[in-house]
């Protein structure tokens, strides 16, 4: 069933999407939270408000707008006001505080700020610092409507931001900027990726057609809104097909299922090491008492050999990121290909290259390149930064840093970020390798691996470990089970057990982090095993 074909197919937008579903799908519910819900038509209605009042402060069409909020309804309904104007969405990482904060409002130089209450100090610590102390300021605060926030001075309420009047007609341009999504930072530091009104309905389309969404699915994802998996994949996706969209504030193993079940779930995404840290909780009588019939991701889990007969459905994986969309689904009606993380599909070409660029055979490991012959089902570049848009997208083809391979099927084998390959005696070493095999350990909740500097020349591999509530594990054990698992090259020589793994939002590890922090007297090393600590044994991932 098309539920689009009255959609004018010109300047095709989510909120004129947004606009044909409150006409045909009035009362079904567009967003839900474990805790409300709203329909398509109420959306809209309040989504016409926030533009009209968005154009009575001036803001049109380019203008950034950023949005310093968690989860909610109100954050996706301000987002889409602000794409009816033609204005650009700018969600920033709600972690972020100082002058990290301070560099991201900066960097984007906005013509207004929009702020839950909660985060409203954080945020007026930095408007200064910013540039941004004469910009409009409205805060969000949803116990107190018309409370304008006691930590910003002079700012505004959402709810007063809401207009009666009717918004003046845009016109606005698919290839414009609509948003602008900051990489997860979890190699370094993130850059802003422009994307156009026209990737985040295409995006959206592609991924309800290639995940066979349906009108009755509830697509639930704990991620921020600041990530392309929860905006265009959930919350997008959901709206295309006029399905609903599910959010929760955060990732959280004991919440999961229990959010999962208040919202009605049928689809979930999973994330980094989500998916196995849910299949570590204890089995439960609940392990099947839900909806859910798919959960889509990346990685694909070790677990996944295990997963449907206990929680009853499939897990699928893709392969994409912000900055070039996803071209690979893995597809529904073939059996899954082992280590592969999908075929590519027809809108986009994928090439793997060398060093040069050029191409390699089917089989042959290297960087992973992207390109399509619709240029918007890419970012339109990174915002205010031409040098490394342009060595992005040298040769017509951008490049993504990953490494990954083809087979003569075009089915994508993604091996592993370019930054976190290892680099010991001569081989390459996946990070992601060795973690996979360390969390197969029982008493293991997680772990990263990343490469420190070797007295030997090259890089020796270090591996930081998490391990399960309440279980006992020695760093000679770590070391011990990847011998028996690993080829020789792989097996760690440093081993430091820790309390939790430093990560983005996204649960993405921020392997940076890890490998700038030196060896220390809490580092366990296979070659001088005496050197380290006398009491080695941990409980519930503490430091020696």
């Amino acid at each position: 069933m098309d539920l689009l074909t009255d959609v004018p197919t010109q300047g095709l937008t989510l909120p004129a999407i947004l606009a044909h579903q409150a006409r045909v799908r009035s009362g079904h519910a567009f967003l839900r939270t474990p805790e409300s819900a709203i329909g398509y038509a109420s959306a809209h209605q309040r989504v016409e408000a926030y533009a009209a009042g968005l154009q009575a402060i001036g803001i049109g069409p380019r203008d950034r707008v950023v949005l310093f909020m968690a989860n909610s309804v109100e954050h996706v309904l301000i987002w889409l006001a602000v794409n009816r104007i033609g204005a650009v969405n700018v969600p920033l990482n709600t972690a972020l505080s100082g002058e990290l904060l301070a560099r991201s409002v900066r960097m984007v130089r906005p013509q207004a700020l929009i702020v839950d209450a909660d985060l409203a100090p954080v945020l007026a610590q930095v408007l200064k610092l910013a540039g941004c102390a004469d910009r409009p300021v409205f805060v969000h605060t949803p116990d107190d409507p018309h409370s304008r926030g006691r930590a910003l001075s002079g700012a505004g309420s959402l709810a007063e931001l809401a207009m009666s009047s009717p918004v003046t007609p845009v016109e606005v341009d698919e290839p414009a900027p609509a948003t602008m999504l900051f990489t997860s930072g979890s190699t370094g530091v993130p850059k802003a990726c422009v994307l156009s009104h026209r990737y985040l309905v295409r995006q959206s389309q592609i991924h309800g057609k290639y995940l066979e969404f349906r009108p009755d699915d509830v697509l639930y994802t704990p991620f921020p809104l600041f990530h392309i998996d929860a905006a265009t994949l959930t919350v997008g996706a959901a709206l295309v097909t006029g399905a609903t969209a599910a959010l929760g504030k955060t990732f959280s193993a004991s919440r999961f299922w229990h959010e999962v079940r208040a919202c009605d779930a049928t689809v979930f995404n999973f994330m980094g090491a989500t998916a196995n840290i849910l299949w570590k909780q204890p089995r439960s009588s609940g392990d099947r008492d839900h909806r859910v019939r798919m959960a889509w991701g990346v990685p694909m889990p070790a677990c996944e050999r295990g997963w449907q007969e206990r929680f009853g459905f499939p897990l699928v994986e893709v392969y994409g990121l912000t900055d070039a969309g996803v071209p690979a689904y893995q597809p529904l009606d073939e059996p899954r290909r082992p280590g592969s993380c999908g075929r590519v599909i027809p809108e986009y070409q994928v090439r793997i290259a060398d060093q040069a660029g050029d191409p390699v055979p089917a089989g042959t490991e290297g960087e992973i390149l992207i390109r399509s012959d619709d240029p918007c089902l890419l970012m339109n570049g990174y915002f205010d930064m031409p040098e490394a848009t342009g060595k992005a997208f040298r040769g017509g083809w951008f490049h993504t840093g990953d490494i990954g391979r083809l087979d003569t099927d075009d089915h994508l084998y993604f091996v592993t970020r370019g930054k976190e390959v290892i680099r010991r005696r001569g081989e390459n070493i996946a990070a992601t390798d060795v973690e996979e095999a360390i969390n197969a350990h029982p008493a293991v909740r997680e772990s990263a691996a990343v490469g420190v500097p070797s007295e030997l020349s090259e890089e020796d591999v270090k591996v930081f470990v998490v391990t399960q509530p309440g279980a006992m594990l020695r760093p000679e054990d770590v070391v011990e089970h990847c011998s028996r698992v690993l080829p020789r090259h792989m097996v760690p020589r440093y081993v430091e057990l820790i309390r939790e793994l430093p990560k983005t939002p996204t649960e993405k590890i921020e392997r940076y982090r890890l490998a700038a922090l030196p060896l220390t007297a809490s580092t366990w090393d296979a070659v001088r095993p005496e050197g380290g600590p006398a009491a080695a044994s941990t409980e519930q991932g503490e430091t020696a």
